[in-house]
């Protein structure tokens, strides 16, 4: 839900502070801004939850602590990614195919309930997938629409 509120709330307050500054709002800027301070966001979460996230990975992955430290530069250089004009296209098609990829995880997480912040098993379950898989369809559908055909 968080990540949710920081896309929106970045997406809200861009548009508005170009159309107080008196320009007309580029609204697929604001898009992609708010996705990449999204992606910043969670990135965080890989350093500061890192017992958590390799809680969510499923057993058969190697080297989990790397690979959250790793996906969450990914994510960072991603989100920057987003607002360079000669990168954006390939990067809004990575962070897709990286949002695709993430959902088995998620999955994993949810099964075992997973909680991110208090790496242990009290979290919400299999319930919570019925929010997280739509959100991921959203997430992959902002991405497409402001990275990929604008």
């Amino acid at each position: 839900m968080k990540p949710l509120i920081v896309l929106l709330a970045v997406f809200a307050v861009s548009c508005l502070a170009t159309f107080v500054a008196g320009h007309p709002a580029d609204y697929y800027f604001c898009g992609r801004l708010a996705m990449g301070v999204m992606l910043m966001f969670t990135a965080t979460a890989h350093f500061k939850f890192t017992k958590g996230m390799v809680l969510m990975l499923p057993t058969f992955v190697p080297f989990k602590q790397a690979v959250i430290y790793i996906t969450g530069y990914i994510e960072i250089l991603a989100g920057i990614g987003l607002l360079v004009k000669a990168v954006r296209g390939p990067v809004a098609l990575f962070v897709i195919f990286f949002l695709v990829i993430l959902l088995p995880a998620n999955i994993h997480a949810a099964q075992n309930r997973v909680n991110l912040e208090k790496p242990d098993a009290c979290g919400n379950g299999l319930k919570y997938l019925w929010f997280r898989i739509p959100l991921q369809l959203f997430f992959i559908a902002w991405v497409y629409y402001f990275g990929v055909i604008h």
